[in-house]
């Protein structure tokens, strides 16, 4: 499936990189981390299904400047501008992982431009304070120009023992033993898994990841008014379920989808295709709803 990369000069001279692949009813793809408009979790998926797929660089990620990650009001006014560049009234939004804030703060800032919110496996809340050793080791291990030799070698173990990186990997993504996960993951998601780290850097972008996902969203969560769906995995080791249940508990028009799945990375293993039958049915629903309403 072809995909066009595309940039947008911001009003105020900055770059926005991004992508669209498919066409239809467009969906505005936020990223997780150490990701860009290059990846292609859950996209093909979703052009495969007659969406237009657009997908930003978020900011200090892939050619997208750090500049537009100097605060998530600032990073989601260059989203708008972008949506108002293809003439994109309205868009139904995906925010994955670390890109949740941004999807968050994007539905409740602009309530007329985003049809639907749906939250896969997102940050809602605080998630790791300067205090936190996880954090003072990512800000450390993902830090230009350290985290290209880091990401330089984890593609060189990804290219000559894939087996082993995804099994070191697996307590990272899941609070399940290895012995449960591996069965779940048959060689269609092993390849995809290695062609997911293949593309992965964290640019300047997980630094600013770090300090937008150290925030309080309460206010912007009790704002939102679209129809939101949020899924997540019960046993994710990356991001903890109680994001989740926050997020449901704060957001007016919400539905929680607690999911069996192996952990953080729900488009692989098995029940991917049962998230994605439920992603489906809710972004159609949203899509028909706003026809009446236009009608």
């Amino acid at each position: 499936m072809n995909k066009s990369i595309r940039q947008h000069q911001t009003k105020d001279g900055f770059i926005l990189e991004y992508s669209i692949v498919g066409q239809g009813e467009p969906v505005l793809v936020l990223h997780g981390g150490h990701s860009s408009c290059y990846g292609e979790l859950g996209r093909n998926e979703l052009a495969a299904r007659h969406f237009s797929v657009i997908t930003p660089s978020r900011p200090g990620y892939g050619r997208t400047s750090k500049e537009l990650g100097e605060s998530l009001i600032v990073a989601c006014d260059s989203y708008i501008e972008l949506l108002d560049e293809l003439q994109i009234p309205q868009v139904n939004v995906i925010a994955m992982s670390a890109g949740g804030p941004s999807g968050i703060h994007l539905a409740s800032r602009f309530p007329n431009r985003v049809r639907s919110l749906v939250l896969q496996s997102a940050v809602t809340q605080c998630w790791l304070s300067p205090d936190d050793k996880l954090y003072k080791f990512a800000q450390f291990l993902f830090r230009p120009p350290i985290e290209k030799y880091v990401w330089a070698m984890i593609r060189l173990l990804n290219k000559l023992f894939p087996s082993f990186l995804l099994s070191n990997m697996i307590p990272s993504f899941s609070k399940l033993p290895k012995e449960k996960v591996l069965p779940q993951i048959n060689d269609a998601d092993r390849r995809k898994f290695k062609s997911i780290i293949a593309q992965q850097r964290s640019g300047h972008g997980f630094l600013i990841d770090l300090v937008h996902t150290g925030k309080d969203a309460t206010s912007a969560l009790a704002a939102i008014k679209c129809p939101t769906l949020i899924m997540h995995s019960i046993h994710d080791a990356s991001v903890s379920v109680d994001h989740a249940r926050h997020a449901s508990r704060l957001i007016p028009n919400s539905r929680l989808c607690e999911l069996d799945l192996w952990g953080h990375l729900i488009w692989l293993g098995t029940g991917a295709d049962e998230m994605n039958r439920q992603l489906f049915s809710f972004l159609e629903a949203a899509n028909v709803h706003q026809q009446s309403a236009n009608s």
